[in-house]
């Protein structure tokens, strides 16, 4: 029995050897909305941010009741963020609204006192407001860089990822930003808590057996 420990952990690494060590999990849960988009403590979605080869992918989820909208208090930028020695040549976006365009922009956003960002995710195609609110991920490719080239804070509000949001019970719409403090879960974070819940559970059963 003493072998458990040591078996189970290194099954949880064997399991894990197919999630990248360099994956981050960010929760918008910074309410930056006229009149509040949520009651306080609440995760408006995640950010994934996954190192892919050379390549990063990042695919930006929002949780229920909330769409994104298109409002100049986020820069007509569904999404927001920073990226070190990239070029708007090098992100590809992903089409996952039917019937709308989502596409990378470039430019001096800090709509709403969020802080700087030079990089977004719009959709070209949709009205303004939640006139044309999607609720769809936006999943988008950075070739040639790194996970720590995407997820560096703002300066001087410390805000690495902005998302533009609306409340479909309220109506209330505005920017949410993603601070520095990934969740554990994903990566080499979630494998070590994988291992360490492994291990107390075997330890658990030997007890019980002795």
């Amino acid at each position: 029995m003493r072998k458990w420990p040591f078996i189970l952990a290194v099954a949880a690494l064997v399991a894990g050897g197919a999630t990248p060590a360099s994956a981050l999990l960010f929760n918008l849960d910074q309410d930056h909305c006229s009149g509040g988009c949520g009651p306080a403590g609440t995760i408006f979605g995640t950010v994934n941010v996954v190192q892919n080869g050379t390549s990063v992918d990042v695919t930006v989820h929002l949780n229920s009741p909330f769409e994104y909208a298109k409002t100049g208090s986020a820069d007509f930028q569904a999404f927001k963020f920073n990226a070190t020695g990239v070029v708007l040549g090098d992100i590809t976006v992903n089409q996952t609204v039917p019937g709308q365009t989502l596409a990378a922009q470039t430019g001096a956003f800090n709509g709403d006192g969020t802080g700087p960002f030079s990089f977004g995710i719009a959709c070209t195609t949709c009205g303004n407001g939640l006139s044309d609110a999607f609720t769809n991920d936006i999943v988008f490719h950075v070739a040639n860089a790194t996970v720590a080239d995407l997820t560096a804070p703002n300066v001087p509000n410390g805000n690495v990822f902005v998302a533009d949001i609306g409340n479909l019970t309220t109506g209330y719409t505005g920017p949410v930003a993603a601070v520095p403090g990934p969740v554990l879960g994903t990566g080499l974070p979630g494998l070590v808590m994988a291992c360490g819940g492994l291990i107390a559970l075997a330890r658990r059963r030997r007890q019980k057996i002795v």
